[in-house]
């Protein structure tokens, strides 16, 4: 395992410090304040510290209400709505400085069969012939080379690889609101079903409103030609994944007005199971003159 894998790993492995009461620590992210994902996938190990093993996440809902501080632990409370024969509901609140900064619901459900189908995967080039992260970002004379390296940093534990140039490596004139990505863990992980619901919940907050962006011709947060923040966040667990094998993130964006995009996709694993649903909107804006 990487070095790095194992950092974000630490990060996300909660104290446990009351019943139903948990601490994370932060790291400085890309924009100043707290990785979105990052406090998503805390908040779900949370809900998960307080369920059985035998029931898997399914759905998760939640809202980014403030800020985060990345140079301050976040609290996070653990109400127990509901533990019934197949599902459980959880309610999560993390806080800092007393203020609530984001809340999640979460269910979670025991193994049953029943029908089943799912809509069919998109066709995507292999993601071994894309160019790493690295690669690509080393390519780009147009982007500070700072900047550059609080990316490449920020995504050293997963191996990210666009199928098509991103937002902010071509960047001028609108394309179609679409955007693919490959991505897994750099290393392997244990076989602990919620850690790799976690990990996809974390890599699922970095390139979703990319979609948004491609519509306007914006290169977004690493050219400074956006602002914008994550609002809300909504994903749904269809079938089992590993995150530490390849999984094809396919996103596009139907709608974008009055300050806000919405951005919706889905994630394959690498022969064709549905495993995730994803919906996101953000603030996304062009910044204010001054």
């Amino acid at each position: 395992m990487s070095q790095a894998l194992q950092g974000l790993l630490d990060l996300l492995d909660l104290e446990q410090i009351e019943e139903n009461i948990f601490r994370g620590q932060s790291r400085p992210a890309i924009v100043p304040r707290v990785f979105g994902g990052q406090v998503a996938a805390q908040a779900l190990v949370a809900a998960g510290r307080t369920v059985p093993e035998d029931r898997l996440a399914h759905s998760l809902h939640a809202y980014f209400l403030r800020a985060g501080d990345p140079g301050a632990p976040i609290v996070y409370t653990v109400e127990r709505m509901n533990d019934g024969r197949s599902f459980t509901a959880r309610r999560v609140v993390a806080v800092q400085h007393g203020q609530p900064i984001f809340a999640l619901s979460a269910s979670f459900q025991k193994h049953e069969d029943g029908f089943d189908h799912q809509a069919p995967m998109p066709a995507a080039p292999d993601p071994a012939t894309l160019p790493t992260s690295q690669e690509r970002l080393r390519g780009y004379d147009h982007i500070a080379p700072d900047v550059i390296e609080k990316f490449l940093e920020a995504r050293e534990a997963i191996d990210l690889r666009y199928v098509d140039e991103p937002p902010y490596g071509k960047f001028g004139e609108p394309r179609e609101p679409h955007s693919q990505v490959w991505f897994r863990t750099n290393g392997k992980l244990a076989d602990d079903p919620l850690l790799h619901v976690v990990l996809a919940t974390y890599v699922s907050d970095m390139t979703l409103l990319d979609s948004i962006l491609l519509a306007h011709g914006r290169g977004g947060w690493a050219t400074g030609d956006v602002v914008g923040a994550s609002l809300d966040h909504a994903m749904w667990f269809h079938r089992p994944f590993r995150a530490d094998e390849w999984l094809l993130y396919d996103q596009e964006s139907p709608s974008a007005h009055g300050g806000r995009g919405l951005g919706q996709a889905r994630i394959y694993t690498q022969d064709g199971q549905l495993a995730i649903s994803v919906i996101q909107e953000g603030v996304v804006r062009a910044p204010r003159q001054h």
